[in-house]
């Protein structure tokens, strides 16, 4: 159960309801504190919809992230968010395969930015050699943008572990296909 109260738009003031149009438990509880969740909305919303770094990728390592951390929220909203994102079940896989540290059939820059999802969820920071060859494939705008989208994910997962976010039953069916080990 969370920390605190899931709100309604009934209870938040008129100019902040447009924090609730995503109906999930996250931004339920976010708008307890209004003008952060504005703030956390803009971040979250240039990542979805304004980064240049390709979407596909950008779930991945937010998936990374989320696996990783046996984040069941983050997890299994964005299986769901990167599917529409061109994420295929065979993309998922294959972030479970590489997390485990065997080879996976995906394309080498896919595997690049797993692996340094990776490093910065477990070292805080990605290597310099990691960094040096995603960044031979990828613009500095994009490379920054990869670099704050994990870091932000990063955030996110503390967020929704301190709030013992509750998870919404329509993302919970993602379990049933991937169980994160070790999360009921």
């Amino acid at each position: 159960m969370a920390r605190l109260p899931y709100l309604e738009a009934d209870q938040v003031a008129p100019e902040y309801r447009d924090m609730l149009k995503r109906n999930t438990n996250l931004h339920k509880l976010l708008v307890n504190s209004p003008d952060m969740a504005r703030a956390f909305n803009g971040m979250g919303s240039y990542i979805r919809f304004k980064s240049k770094l390709d979407p596909r990728l950008r779930e991945l390592a937010i998936l990374q992230v989320g696996w990783m951390e046996k984040s069941e929220y983050e997890f299994t909203h964005h299986v769901k968010i990167g599917r529409e994102f061109g994420v295929t079940d065979a993309d998922i896989e294959a972030m479970m395969v590489e997390t485990e540290g065997k080879p996976s059939s995906l394309e080498p820059l896919a595997k690049l930015i797993l692996k340094g999802a990776r490093e910065m969820v477990r070292e805080l920071a990605m290597s310099d050699a990691t960094f040096a060859e995603i960044k031979r494939e990828l613009s500095d705008e994009q490379m920054t943008d990869l670099v704050v989208t994990i870091a932000f994910y990063c955030a996110v997962v503390r967020v929704l572990a301190t709030m013992k976010m509750d998870n919404e039953p329509y993302y919970k069916e993602v379990l049933q296909q991937y169980p994160i080990p070790g999360v009921n």
